[in-house]
């Protein structure tokens, strides 16, 4: 929540895989009096945290459900298969699905892939986390395919992993409730965008003190002062009588 108004503050939830340090960085830097929290959440508990108002915005895998959050999609995501390093598909740069029509394949219960049929052979059980499907892997039961992003978050030296060309992909999304679009989301919204600081868009930024100066001026003409000078400096001003530039003659060497 974006706490009271004397003392306001910003909720970020992210799902595992996704790293939020680097904007986090930038919101210190440009929002030093806002302290940022960071809430790490599954996939599955994002739409809930974002919803009862525990956090402000979120990154998190698409879909959502657009008639209740808006999302910005950020980027889309590696499809590995993870498997001990002296698997058979180690041999291949990358693998398909064909591939691994032989493998026992865990399909978890927190998935982010949505698989319409899970590829390979069922496993005997359903993992309830990658964590827990990672130690299977590495006990030799079966492979498990992810976003690489979760690969590396559970890498292991005695695994490794390959991409899957033709498998489904997960897109990582900054999301919030439509209906709760404040400044500070705003704000948020821009440092991922890449905005700058004197940026047009998103929040309206303050006038330069020059701006300001320039259009608290009074204006000139009309009814305000003349804009030929002083009725003082007009009345000494020499009468020209015919020719112009009546001074002093030159002197001619």
């Amino acid at each position: 929540m974006t706490g009271s108004p004397d003392s306001p503050s910003f909720r970020l939830a992210y799902v595992p895989g996704v790293t939020p340090a680097k904007w986090a960085r930038t919101w210190s830097e440009r929002l030093p009096d806002i302290p940022l929290t960071l809430l790490q959440v599954t996939a599955s508990e994002a739409s809930d945290v974002l919803r009862d108002g525990t956090a402000d915005a979120g990154f998190v895998r698409l879909p959502v459900d657009r008639t209740v959050f808006s999302a910005i999609p950020l980027y889309t995501e590696t499809t590995v298969v993870v498997v001990p390093k002296d698997h058979l598909v180690t041999a291949a740069e990358e693998v398909s699905l064909d591939d691994l029509a032989d493998e026992v394949v865990f399909h978890l219960l927190d998935d982010v892939l949505g698989w319409e049929q899970p590829p390979g052979q069922p496993a005997f059980e359903r993992p309830a986390t990658t964590a827990d499907a990672v130690e299977l892997v590495a006990a030799g039961v079966g492979v498990l395919i992810v976003p690489q992003s979760l690969a590396r978050l559970h890498h292991r030296r005695d695994l490794t992993y390959r991409p899957v060309v033709d498998a489904p992909q997960s897109c990582v999304a900054l999301s919030w409730p439509e209906e709760a679009t404040t400044d500070l989301v705003e704000d948020f919204i821009g440092i991922v965008r890449g905005r700058t600081v004197n940026s047009t868009r998103g929040r309206a930024q303050p006038q330069p003190k020059t701006e300001q100066k320039r259009e608290g001026r009074k204006p000139t003409g009309g009814r305000g002062k003349p804009t030929g000078g002083t009725a003082r400096s007009r009345a000494a001003a020499p009468k020209s009588g015919g020719k112009r530039g009546t001074g002093k003659p030159r002197r001619r060497s």
